[in-house]
């Protein structure tokens, strides 16, 4: 039905724009938890050349203050290789998203393609948002992260359930493709016999069956441009030899269940007069009335 496909594709769409909406919070998070973990480093290295924090106080603690770098051994680099990576992942699953450019992921990278579903979709930004989460964070950071967790469970949900159809199905190219073939059309070629009545009006004189029906010979065959249909007469067997076939006829046989003839009694050939009748004889006298 028209309706409930017009339901699923504004239904999908919805998501589609609430997950491009979470990822676009999630970059900006990104580089904002970046910005702030820069600082928080320049802040805390400031505070230990000034005196201010002793080499016990820099032991102690398992993260710079107010960041989410380790206090550990390239704690800042792997913190910021952290936030990059999340930052190109929420452009390739945006890039997905939009469906620009399409060749490129359906080559490269076929799972978040056209010919993939939503279930891939999902999981990467599930894995982004946990990610996030497990990790002290802002209250803007907390969330973006959060809500595109719950796209991608959303996203999981609906790769299951329409399966690698989801993304045709939202796709607005083939919506405005579908709305302009509502009927099915069988006979894309105009009608070539039109005849006009004397009142003005207009009435057709071929309909696909007759379309089918002036295609097929008289021997029952289909018109085509490399192959004509011969049947099974004088003409077809003619075109079978010239081609190499011999058409044998079939032996004359009997089914199984017919009775075999039985043979009459001959007579002899040296008599050349055929024998008298013998004349009917009746049980109450020895001559016929």
């Amino acid at each position: 039905m028209a309706g409930v496909r017009a339901y699923i594709f504004f239904g999908l769409n919805v998501v589609r724009f609430l997950s491009i909406v979470s990822l676009i919070l999630v970059f900006a998070s990104s580089i904002f938890v970046i910005v702030t973990d820069v600082e928080a480093v320049n802040a805390f290295e400031a505070a230990r050349q000034s005196g201010n924090v002793t080499a016990q106080d820099f032991a102690d603690c398992e993260y710079i203050e107010n960041s989410t770098v380790p206090n550990q051994i390239g704690g800042v680099f792997w913190a910021i290789i952290n936030r990059l990576l999340i930052i190109f992942q929420v452009v390739i699953l945006f890039l997905s998203e939009i469906g620009w450019p399409s060749p490129f992921f359906d080559r490269f990278f076929p799972v978040l393609g056209s010919g993939f579903g939503l279930g891939a979709l999902g999981i990467f930004q599930g894995l982004i948002g946990a990610a996030v989460l497990s990790q002290h964070v802002d209250d803007f950071t907390l969330v973006s992260a959060f809500f595109l967790f719950v796209l991608g469970c959303i996203n999981m949900f609906l790769g299951l359930l329409f399966r690698e159809s989801a993304k045709n199905r939202r796709s607005i190219t083939l919506w405005r493709e579908g709305a302009k073939d509502v009927l099915p059309t069988n006979n894309p070629r105009p009608p070539t016999n039109l005849s006009r009545s004397s009142s003005g009006q207009t009435h057709t004189s071929s309909t696909v069956y007759d379309e089918k029906t002036r295609d097929v010979t008289e021997f029952g065959a289909m018109r085509n441009g490399s192959r004509a249909g011969y049947g099974f007469g004088r003409q077809g067997e003619k075109a079978a030899g010239l081609r190499g076939f011999l058409i044998s006829k079939p032996l004359e046989s009997r089914p199984r269940y017919a009775a075999r003839p039985t043979s009459a009694p001959s007579r002899s050939s040296r008599s050349s007069s055929p024998e008298p009748e013998s004349e009917p004889h009746f049980a109450s006298s020895g001559s016929a009335i």
